[in-house]
């Protein structure tokens, strides 16, 4: 009998795979390729919300959980996955910049905001007003991840490529057992796949899709992520992460005309040199109704448990709500009731 059967190799996936690895625990993965959300993920992280130069939720605990966690993946995997960057936001006036002093001197975000207007001296863009520092941010390589974790699950035999057919789920007293796998406990963190879930279905996860463009442009020369209308995100050499759109209505991973053109027509306005598009990807974020993570334990099935609804911030979160979920089966810790799915419990018996 194994400790775990866990659903889903994205973000959430990874993240609780490895704390059950840390703690000694037997598990087996069933991932199929259906949702790509966290291999097409720009993987910035930033604990500031830069339209309003607020804190995201938590972000100061998610970074003390983050960073040591990818250092332990990297060293693990023998790829490298987090890049240091400082994100460089755009200011489009003055009142801007007054406001981002203002922001600046808030306990909390004195830490990550840099007091100083940063003057553009870059030729290639177009920002009179210059620009507002953000610390402590950088890029997690989403892409590299999700490969390289497959590739080690696989060489151990523990990860299962086919797509999880819930009706060959059954509930004991002490286990579930899944076409002949016995374990103690499942986990689902299958993204935006938890709508075709009958167990967690009725959790409001919407979806929202989102599409990034991969441009080559050799006159930018910028190794700053810079924040405007769209971001710009470098990845080496020449190329660089432009994005993202926000769809509520398209739940398909397909790029669209639509969408580029969007991105497009937003990153001329301050991007003044030649590029070329390289690549256009898309991918459904796992989106909820109270932008707050859904994690916790199905209210009737005691061994089954979900871990999802990440939204836009995976890289930061994941690692985080990981952590929680697990103390939460075997130690007996309490969930934050901010993303317990508890909070919904009304909904799964139709209130």
């Amino acid at each position: 009998m194994l400790d775990y059967i866990v659903v889903g190799m994205g973000l959430a996936g990874i993240s609780f795979c490895e704390v059950l690895e840390r703690e000694g625990k037997t598990f087996k993965v069933i991932a199929d390729r259906s949702q790509q959300a966290s291999q097409v993920a720009g993987g910035l992280y930033n604990p500031v919300i830069l339209k309003r130069f607020t804190m995201a939720w938590k972000a100061k605990d998610q970074l003390e959980w983050g960073k040591p966690f990818y250092e332990r993946l990297e060293e693990k995997l023998g790829v490298k996955l987090d890049h240091p960057l400082h994100v460089l936001r755009k200011f489009a006036s003055i009142e801007e910049q007054n406001s981002w002093f203002e922001a600046a001197d808030r306990p909390g975000l004195d830490h990550f905001l840099s007091p100083v207007v940063v003057p553009n001296q870059n030729p290639a863009i177009d920002a009179p007003f210059g620009f507002g520092e953000v610390k402590h941010t950088g890029r997690i390589d989403t892409g590299v991840l999700v490969k390289a974790y497959g590739a080690y699950l696989g060489d151990k035999g523990i990860i299962d490529r086919s797509t999880f057919e819930f009706s060959s789920l059954t509930h004991h007293e002490d286990h579930v057992e899944y076409l002949g796998i016995k374990a103690k406990q499942i986990v689902c963190a299958c993204g935006y796949g938890l709508t075709d879930d009958p167990y967690f279905g009725y959790l409001p996860l919407n979806g929202t899709k989102g599409e990034l463009l991969v441009i080559s442009a050799p006159e930018f020369r910028e190794g700053n992520v810079i924040k405007s209308s769209v971001f710009t995100i470098p990845m080496g050499g020449d190329k660089y992460l432009v994005g993202a759109t926000y769809k509520w209505k398209d739940k398909t991973n397909e790029p669209t005309e639509e969408s580029k053109n969007e991105l497009l027509e937003k990153l001329v306005t301050f991007l003044k040199c030649d590029f070329d598009i390289v690549d256009h990807v898309a991918g459904i974020r796992p989106t909820v109704v109270d932008r707050r993570p859904l994690v916790g334990r199905h209210p009737e099935h005691h061994n089954f448990y979900v871990l999802n609804g990440f939204g836009s911030r995976g890289v930061l979160i994941a690692p985080y709500a990981s952590g929680q979920l697990f103390d939460y089966i075997e130690k007996g810790v309490a969930l934050d009731p901010e993303i317990d799915i508890q909070r919904f419990t009304k909904k799964y018996y139709g209130n």
